[in-house]
């Protein structure tokens, strides 16, 4: 079974679930079109994970030239 949750920052929202089997916790940024994850074996550095996928993302966005996508769920 697994759990649903979901972490907020810099205006993007992501949705993490725990799998017992895999022991580790994966998350997605939700409501883009681009596709950012990450993962986590631990619940205290799953936060640290997602502040660095969406900070990653932003930089490679502007390394390219491209406007990051903003969430729909806002």
């Amino acid at each position: 079974m697994m759990k649903e949750n979901t972490l907020m920052y810099k205006g993007y929202i992501a949705h993490v679930s725990f799998s017992p089997d895999d022991e580790v916790f994966h998350g997605k940024i939700s409501g883009i079109t681009d596709l950012v994850t990450f993962e986590s074996d631990s619940a205290k550095l799953l936060k640290p994970a997602f502040i660095e996928a969406v900070d990653d993302y932003i930089d490679t966005c502007t390394e390219l030239g491209k406007v990051p996508d903003k969430t729909y769920l806002q």
